[in-house]
């Protein structure tokens, strides 16, 4: 079971990467960014997260360095998303939304499980699944000389931080780790669709002078 419960995680892995490289490619088309500018806003908003977790907690290898597939997904969805994005029939609008909260609740869940396996406390593993969904993302966004959604009333960042709690805090209830990551990123996943379909936020931080 262990074997097949990683190689599922191992492809939703790279399935999440892909979707976070096409949210970098349509960001690049916007901007009326060239090949490269495509593949750079494709890579940061991919592996941006992971990385940073990887240097914080410390870890033998960054991990596309370890597995250099992960830079071949990059590529390949930087080149055919060009031509998926100028399609005249577009996808249902609804598929590229529901593939990143998939994305966002496996890389959260992935960035928590990797850090606790590097011995942080639970409070840190959850930062690190936070960092992991997150920051690529907001590494785009300020490349795109945007304010980083994830800064804005948008409820992302706070569906990561519900997933990596759920999953820590089961883990710590002694729940078997595969009901943990269900839980953890059915937590995430849920309160990210919820957000979309009910256009609920965060209440804005104001100054009134």
């Amino acid at each position: 079971m262990q074997p097949l419960v990683e190689s599922v995680f191992y492809w939703s892995d790279l399935f999440g990467t892909a979707v976070f490289a096409f949210s970098g490619v349509l960001v690049a088309g916007r901007l009326r960014m060239d090949g490269f500018g495509v593949i750079v806003l494709a890579a940061v908003t991919a592996i941006g997260g992971g990385t940073i977790r990887d240097l914080i907690i410390d870890a033998e290898r960054v991990f596309w360095t370890a597995n250099s597939v992960y830079l071949w997904v990059i590529l390949a969805t930087a080149l055919i998303g060009q031509y998926i994005a100028k399609l005249p029939r577009r996808l249902p609008w609804y598929i590229l939304p529901l593939a990143d909260a998939f994305g966002l609740a496996i890389f959260t869940i992935i960035g928590t499980e990797k850090a606790l396996s590097y011995g942080t406390s639970g409070m840190v593993a959850v930062v690190m699944g936070v960092i992991t969904g997150v920051a690529g993302g907001m590494i785009r966004d300020v490349l795109a000389r945007e304010v980083p959604m994830v800064l804005q009333r948008e409820i992302y960042a706070t569906a990561c931080i519900l997933g990596g709690v759920l999953y820590t805090c089961s883990l710590a209830l002694g729940i078997t780790p595969l009901l943990a990551t269900l839980l953890g990123m059915l937590g995430t996943f849920i309160l990210r669709i919820a957000a979309i379909r009910w256009h609920l936020s965060l209440p804005a931080f104001s100054l009134n002078r």
